[in-house]
């Protein structure tokens, strides 16, 4: 242990630790990634929010209470729960994560991921962690699965038996980005699958995405899961588009 410190102490001396986003350099006894500024620009998501959605409240609100959406139709995951918010410092980490293919980048943010607190939430209480699947071609496409990339990070932090392999994505679906709530619900309708429904019969999963937009896709995968006997599904994302 006295080994890898001090060789650990040499590393950041002769390549010292840099922001993921501005490149100055950092201290490392920050424990952050990024420097003080960018810090200081990440909108991280706590309460007041919806309990189930995770969706957060601005104004008036001061207290945890379900959305509208929430209010008037049943989630089919229990809870969702976001690092921060889709802009700014963390837009452009993901964006040099995902695509500029810096891995490491993803590799430290899972690491925030798993040691962020997450209001009402304890990750601890679950069984099995499933990141977000790539299609195929998409994955020969970008080289890795920026989801797993994440989750690989929670399940070596908590010891939760990493899946990558049951939930698979059969339908190559247009991208997501330019579809109505509507347009991409229906596009990611069946796109999913299970292939050994013994593997999540009577799990409580974690359900690993990089960013929450409309939630049209983590709530199909976490369809699917409880349709093949899952106990529960909460969802983690690094960000969530507000």
């Amino acid at each position: 242990m006295k080994l890898k410190r001090t060789l650990s102490a040499l590393a950041d001396i002769v390549f010292p630790p840099r922001c993921l986003t501005c490149t100055e350099i950092v201290d490392h006894q920050r424990n952050s990634p990024f420097c003080p500024d960018c810090f200081s620009k990440i909108h991280f998501i706590r309460s007041p929010l919806c309990p189930c959605c995770g969706t957060p409240f601005t104004g008036a609100d001061r207290y945890d209470h379900l959305c509208g959406d929430c209010i008037t139709t049943k989630s089919v995951f229990a809870v969702a729960r976001a690092v921060g918010r889709y802009e700014t410092i963390l837009l452009e980490a993901i964006h040099r994560f995902k695509y500029n293919g810096k891995i490491y980048i993803g590799e430290i943010l899972g690491r925030l991921m798993a040691e962020y607190t997450y209001p009402s939430f304890n990750i601890t209480k679950n069984s099995l962690i499933v990141p977000v699947p790539l299609h195929s071609k998409k994955l020969r496409e970008r080289g890795f699965n920026q989801s797993l990339i994440l989750a690989r990070e929670i399940s070596k932090k908590f010891s939760i038996p990493l899946d990558f392999m049951t939930l698979r994505r059969y339908v190559n679906t247009e991208p997501q980005i330019s579809l109505g709530k509507k347009e991409r619900e229906s596009n990611v309708h069946g796109a999913f699958s299970v292939t050994d429904p013994d593997k999540i019969k009577g799990q409580r999963i974690i359900l690993v995405d990089d960013v929450f937009t409309s939630g049209s896709t983590v709530k199909e995968c976490a369809r699917v899961l409880m349709k093949n006997k899952a106990v529960a599904i909460a969802v983690i994302t690094l960000a969530r588009a507000v």
